[in-house]
């Protein structure tokens, strides 16, 4: 059994997806995370702004209902809560993230907790304010810190994203990001063990979308896995922020690489059979956490 102690502390964004019919979606990486890690049983904390708006009530109450831990998740007097207005042309989406918004003013929790694992991504960090707030988290030197890479232009700088990965000890990006923040030479698996050395990660988690997803590790292993064919698939979005929760739990449970990974494609599996980014019966998580005899 893992003895160590600490919270899983998650950093980031939380926002609404509006779409031209007026429906609304609830996610940003890192609270997708935070949801899927909370269903597991690990009661993370998260750390995010809302505004003093009824999205941002809507995003307490239904923190609340998932059971999920509040105490991380500041109220902004000013800032509305964050929103991606999403428009469609020739069947085609397109993404307009509004700028700025609350999650653009997190500021350094009050009384954050021992952080076992700190998970962030690189959208909230468009803004020095938040980028600080995260700095005062890495100040507490977490055990392991886990960066998700999501580049969404413009809201992004090759310095700013490459001294964050500086920071990190796994990090986790698809083959297009690898491509724009590598710059090397060579094949894709060349150039995926040079990134890993060059920023000193302990592990590198690069996804392929259909193709699946593989992991690199400093000591030199190269794990990789591919969805099932024959898996129905609805809905593609989150399926990400669903592989980086379960990769977490293997990071934190000593689970193996092979494991891992297979653990990890199973449950994004498992999601982009479902319409949404996030799900909202925990029935839906009980066979995986009786198979992988979870612990908190």
């Amino acid at each position: 059994m893992n003895t160590r102690t600490g919270r899983l502390c998650i950093f980031g964004e939380v926002l609404f997806d509006r779409f031209p019919d007026g429906k609304r979606v609830l996610g940003g990486a890192p609270f997708n995370v935070a949801w899927h890690l909370q269903a597991f049983g690990q009661a993370p904390y998260f750390v995010s702004r809302v505004g003093a708006d009824p999205e941002g009530e809507s995003i307490r109450n239904a923190m609340r209902d998932w059971g999920m831990d509040l105490a991380g998740l500041q109220t902004d007097s000013t800032h509305p809560t964050g929103r991606v207005d999403v428009s469609i042309t020739a069947g085609e989406p397109s993404y307009d993230i509004v700028h700025p918004c609350a999650y653009d003013a997190i500021a350094p929790p009050a009384s954050a907790p021992d952080c076992r694992l700190l998970y962030h991504g690189s959208l909230a960090l468009r803004s020095p304010v938040s980028r600080s707030a995260l700095q005062h988290l890495l100040a507490c030197h977490p055990e392991t810190v886990f960066v998700d890479v999501n580049l969404r232009p413009p809201w992004w700088r090759q310095e700013d994203v490459l001294a964050m990965l500086d920071t990190a000890d796994w990090v986790k990006l698809n083959g297009d990001e690898l491509q724009k923040l590598a710059a090397l030479d060579g094949s894709p698996e060349r150039s995926a063990a040079e990134f890993l050395e060059r920023h000193g990660l302990k592990g590198l988690v690069l996804t392929h979308g259909a193709g699946g997803a593989e992991v690199l590790t400093a000591s030199g292993g190269r794990s990789s896995v591919t969805p099932d064919a024959e898996v129905e698939v609805v809905d593609t979005v989150g399926a990400g922020d669903a592989f980086a929760s379960v990769v977490i739990l293997g990071l934190i449970q000593d689970w193996p690489t092979p494991l891992m990974l297979e653990r990890a494609q199973a449950f994004a599996s498992r999601l982009v059979a479902n319409r949404g980014a996030t799900l909202h019966d925990p029935a839906l998580y009980r066979p995986f956490i009786d198979d992988w005899r979870l612990t908190a």
